[in-house]
């Protein structure tokens, strides 16, 4: 029934329902805190007849039960459809311009802005990591693991990390690591049917997140009703890693007792092996030179900020000039070992076509072994002389007395593993009314069991061995890193790595351990009657957040046989060390190709955990006299390296967050044209707990064994610290879509949605840790008080399907942010204590946040898909521009400086050629330089938190495939063809941070289907 010929009082009354809807939304928007959502996916359908309706919607909760009983292997009216897969007569669209096709349809139909990915067929995902794949998408680019190379993140629009929230099948996930993000990286990708990039809210999945909504859709035995079977394996070699790995998933589906029963199952197995060589500054930090120190200065030079001191009567001595200066500088070689296994089991009972019942249970298990082989050299600001500043007041040219030097190795392991166990019910009441609930359980763990995160071993030469280094910048971090000159023990270069020298520094193991429960129901009805649809429902959420650190900091274990030995001068260390700790070397020479800087010739390779075993075997130093061994520094110490927890790091985070939503959507002709409008209102009230265990120091002690170190050997009695508050916000949205023609769709669409603050940042208790170094002083304080941010955001989109499997669009986008949260660093006292170096009060660094500016973040999406009719050959392009009000001020040297962090522009395309069997792609993916977050690896600057920017990225990825016949196909891939490397800089782009060279992944592999 067309709209002309419906009754008067189903116009009436749906008029009255989106009165209300639109009432209900302009009344939360005058609340404090209200915000909107996007249109839901399944609920818009379209009027024009060559935009069928998707089978396969974008979100989970939006199907009824009879469809979601259908099979989903045609996403589209074959009728309407071209391609070069017949079967039965009637002519479909498969492979990658399928998959293509079913993408538009969804994003055409849907009432907000989303973006998706479709699988090409079961067991055939685009890409080989879910990250990777989204960063083909408008508005969306990522963050590669630097030691890995693996796209671990994602920002979309500016907003990356905890800005975006992920679901697995419209449900949230538990997730260990610390943040709320996740890591794309432990998502196993190849049995994977759906990536839907909500950028506009949907009330009923989830307005808790500023970025985008990333819903990952897993496959269901109903899906592809009858028995199926996908199989997979590759092997995969990266250019500096010289051992083939191997990857291999069985997915089998099968649906019997007349259709009413299906099973699903799939298991992956990833591994990769990657070898990457690091150029690092641990830090840029901000503070005072005197000009004494200045090249060309006094020979005599004694910085002070202290009036009371004797040296500051003489000007030359008074800390005056603002400048910044590298905190560490080395280089190392990080062999990782990236091992996963990911698992899915799903079971449906389907009586009746008005039921269906889901259980399913996801698992997966990521380790990841890291070898890590390094040199390191120290600075402190007041010991720098014949300092060099640019225009900037970056050091470029400096020479340090008494610079020791060390070779590490450390064997890093982190697992994580998660489980979620899940059971969804749809039922259709009646033929208008579908009822739905959820309820899911699930529970991550960080390094579970006994396993240690990092054990490393420091050697070394200092005392009488160190030099007088020079340390000199040359060039940009993107091309450039710094050189150092006059190394080796006094200076001699050829004794660099002269063994018969080398001795024990300090030795520390610690383990991060986490874990993350999370229970959470929802329940949701469903009417839909002609071109209406209401929705109403409601969320419950229960996350629980553990976290733990333990070290041998703690226990101040790692100076245990700290000093370097004899031949440095020093009472304590063990010097030499047995020849057969060493394992050979890794050449510095052209360490990372196309970039410019001297490096030392070499770094040794040696076992962390033998070198351990050495020091060990050596007794019980209570037990007996052991030369080396730190007595003055280190009690308690029996011989092991043992691990003790920090009591600061303890953490425990209860949210509690009920929500209730409702939208009303429906679809009329306004002017004669097709016209769909969505209004609804979500509120979310959220009851936080966070407990903590404080306790202070009373003394920081110099170390006698390396006077570079300090220890805090006493401190107050712990006590526990817990802090409870509450939030509410009302968060509404409009989306409206009008189609101009049958081709050309407009969109406008406004919302309400806040992100939570990162759980590390909730901590009641100041943590003050006792691995302190001289003039590096630190300390962090949490803040469980503060608020989520909440923004305002708005999209004015046009959209021309010119044509089948292509179109053109443009968004323009704004949001308007508040509640930022910001602060950075402080310089304060902690207790009174004094600092043993200076004989003044000790200043920390001390990390804090607040709530604080607004801030607008505004930019357009470009995007274009285009294939050339039935030639097979196509591409899609995109490209993003983003601006803020608020751009980082370098010259700001405030404690609280302030910037809206991960805005870059970005572009993308990807050539293809689909055709007879044979695909092939070309994708080309740049993101200019961005602003990652505030905080360096070393965060002790006078001047706040200082800065870590990225420099510009390109990467080329090659992708190919044959069908050798219905069945069986086989790939091959090549990620990084061009050698991209990943680098940072701090405030200034002289002021590198880090320079990755990860190389180029070649795999090769065959899949067969059934």
């Amino acid at each position: 029934m067309d709209s002309d010929t419906r009754p008067t009082r189903a116009r009436s009354r749906r008029a009255r329902l989106l009165a209300c809807a639109t009432s209900a939304a302009a009344l939360s928007w005058g609340l404090p805190a209200a915000a909107q959502d996007q249109g839901s996916l399944q609920n818009s359908t379209t009027t024009t007849p060559s935009a069928p309706q998707p089978a396969v919607p974008a979100t989970a909760n939006t199907t009824s039960a009879q469809q979601a009983g259908q099979p989903q292997d045609t996403a589209t009216d074959p009728a309407t459809t071209q391609g070069n897969s017949v079967d039965g007569g009637e002519i479909v669209v498969t492979g990658l311009r399928g998959s293509l096709q079913r993408n538009l349809d969804i994003k055409r139909t849907s009432s907000g802005v989303v973006d998706v990915i479709s699988a090409e067929d079961i067991g055939k995902f685009p890409d080989s990591n879910v990250a990777a794949s989204l960063q083909r998408l408008p508005g969306v680019s990522i963050q590669r693991s630097g030691s890995r190379g693996e796209p671990t993140g994602i920002t979309v629009r500016g907003f990356g990390g905890d800005f975006n929230t992920t679901l697995y099948d419209g449900r949230r996930i538990s997730t260990a690591t610390g943040g709320r993000q996740i890591d794309f990286s432990t998502v196993g990708v190849d049995f994977i049917g759906q990536l839907a990039v909500l950028k506009t809210p949907d009330v009923s999945l989830t307005s808790s997140s500023i970025g985008a909504t990333v819903n990952i859709q897993f496959p269901n035995a109903f899906d592809h009703p009858g028995f199926r079977l996908a199989a997979s394996a590759s092997g995969s070699l990266q250019d500096r890693a010289d051992k083939v790995t191997p990857t291999a998933g069985l997915l089998l589906s099968n649906t019997f007792a007349d259709d009413t029963i299906g099973v699903l199952a799939d298991v992956i197995y990833t591994k990769r092996n990657t070898d990457t060589n690091r150029v690092y500054v641990s830090g840029w930090p901000g503070g005072l030179y005197a000009p004494c120190q200045l090249a060309g200065g006094p020979t005599t030079c004694a910085p002070t900020s202290n009036p009371e001191a004797p040296a500051y009567a003489t000007p030359s001595n008074r800390q005056n000039l603002p400048g910044w200066f590298p905190q560490q500088y080395g280089a190392e070689q990080q062999r990782v070992e990236d091992e996963r296994v990911d698992a899915r089991i799903s079971l449906q009972y389907h009586p009746t076509d008005d039921l269906m019942v889901t259980l399913d249970n996801n698992f997966s298990r990521q380790e990841i072994t890291q070898n890590n082989y390094a040199f390191g050299v120290w600075f402190n600001q007041g010991d720098l002389r014949n300092v060099t500043l640019d225009e900037n007041g970056t050091a470029v040219d400096f020479t340090q007395a008494g610079t020791p030097t060390d070779f590490t190795a450390a064997l890093n392991t982190q697992i994580l593993r998660t489980n979620q166990t899940g059971l969804n019910v749809k039922y259709d009441a009646t033929e208008n009314l579908t009822l739905e609930g959820d309820v899911a359980y699930a529970k991550s763990w960080l390094n579970p069991g006994d396993v240690i995160g990092s054990q490393n071993g420091n050697i070394g030469y200092g005392g009488d061995l160190s030099n007088t280094l020079r340390f000199t910048i040359d060039g940009d971090s993107k091309d450039s890193f710094p050189s150092i000159s006059n190394f080796g023990p006094r200076g001699n270069a050829a004794g660099w790595a002269d063994q018969s020298l080398i001795g024990s520094h300090v030795t520390v193991n610690q383990t991060q351990k986490n874990t993350d429960e999370l229970l959470q129901f929802r329940g949701n009805a469903t009417w839909k009657q002609d071109d209406l649809t209401i929705k109403a429902g409601g969320q419950y959420y229960e996350d629980t957040f553990k976290f733990r650190n333990q070290s041998t900091f703690t226990n101040n274990f790692w100076q245990a046989y700290a000093g370097y030995g004899a031949p440095s001068g020093r009472a304590t260390g063990i010097a030499p060390l047995p020849a057969d700790l060493y394992q050979g070397s890794i050449s510095l020479n052209k360490f990372i190709p196309g970039f410019n800087g001297s490096l030392p010739p070499s770094v040794f390779m040696f076992d962390p955990v033998a070198y351990q075993n050495f020091l060990t075997g050596l007794g019980n130093p209570q037990a007996q006299n052991i030369p080396g061994f730190n007595y003055d520094g280190v009690s308690g110490f029996t011989g092991t390296f043992d691990e003790a927890v920090d009591p600061g790091s303890v953490l425990r985070v209860k949210e509690k967050t009920w929500s209730l939503y409702l939208s009303a959507s429906f679809q009329t002709e306004v002017g004669g044209l097709p016209f769909s409008f969505t209004a609804g209102v979500r509120n979310e009230h959220t009851n936080l707990k966070a407990t903590g265990q404080g306790r202070l120091p009373t003394s920081i002690v110099r170390s006698e064994a390396d006077p570079t170190l300090l220890s805090i050997p006493t401190y107050t009695d712990i006590q526990p610290a817990t802090s409870n508050s509450s939030y509410s916000y009302l968060l509404p949205s409009i989306d409206a879509k009008l189609e101009l023609t049958d081709n050309l769709v407009l969109r406008f669409d406004a919302s309400r949605t806040l992100t939570r603050p990162g759980l590390n940042l909730l901590n009641p208790v100041l943590n003050v840790g006792n691995g302190q170094r001289v003039g590096a002083l630190s300390a962090s304080g949490g803040n469980p008080n503060l608020r989520p941010y909440l923004a305002d955001n708005f999209d004015f989109a046009a959209e021309w399907y010119y044509r089948r499997n292509s179109y053109l669009a443009v968004d323009f986008f704004i949001k308007n942010v508040s509640n930022f949260i910001v602060g950075g660093v402080t310089r304060q006292a902690i207790n009174g204590l004094i600092d043993p170096t200076t004989g003044a009060l000790a200043s920390f660094a001390v990390t804090q946040q607040v709530n604080g500016p607004d801030a607008t973040v505004r930019g357009v999406e470009l995007a274009w898909q285009q294939v050339f009719g039935d030639s097979g050959f196509g591409f899609q392009a995109n490209a993003t521009f983003v601006d803020t009000n608020r751009p980082y001020d370098e010259t700001d040297i405030s404690q609280t400086g302030f910037a809206v962090t991960g805005l870059a522009n970005s572009a993308n395309f990807v050539g293809f050629y689909d055709k007879n069997g044979a695909q092939f792609r070309a994708a080309f993916n740049w993101r200019d330089k961005y602003l990652l977050q505030f905080g360096q690896n070393q965060n002790t600057g006078s001047f706040g938190a200082e800065p870590t920017f990225v420099n510009e990225s390109f990467q080329i990825d090659l992708t190919a495939s044959y069908d050798i016949n219905r069945n069986f196909s086989v790939f091959a891939e090549a990620l990084n063809v061009n050698n991209n490397q990943q680098s940072t800089h701090g405030r200034y782009s002289n002021q590198l941070l880090d320079v990755f060279d990860y190389g180029r992944r070649y795999t090769l592999g065959a899949r067969y289907r059934f």
